[in-house]
């Protein structure tokens, strides 16, 4: 894979974050307290539904930081290459995550 085409899918691999996350901002929200109108199994129900929403986004923002180091490698010419010691990654370690820093022996370090 070329640095062009990585650039270009891990373009919109973040594109496709930001999207995802504006659609479930929702979810995140507060989880207002309605004893009127809901019992409290639903409201459980909607505290871990909350909680696994809340979980997503932390791993849609540390993807997403993932990928603005991974473009900044890209435009530094040193992406593909481990950060550890500096080999060439695998190709299918690429093809895997765009945005993987390091070879698989540095990473098993």
């Amino acid at each position: 894979m070329t640095e062009d085409e990585a650039r270009a899918a891990l373009l919109a691999r973040q594109e496709a974050l930001a999207r995802e996350d504006a659609a479930n901002a929702d979810a995140r929200d507060t989880v207002e307290l309605q004893q009127d109108s809901v019992g409290r199994l639903s409201r459980m129900d909607a505290l871990q539904q909350q909680a696994m929403a809340q979980a997503t986004e932390r791993r849609r923002a540390a993807e997403a930081v993932r990928i603005k180091a991974a473009l900044a490698r890209v435009d530094e010419g040193e992406w593909g290459f481990c950060m550890g010691c500096g080999e060439e990654i695998a190709e299918a370690r690429l093809r895997h995550d765009l945005s993987i820093p390091t070879c698989i022996k540095c990473a098993a370090q």
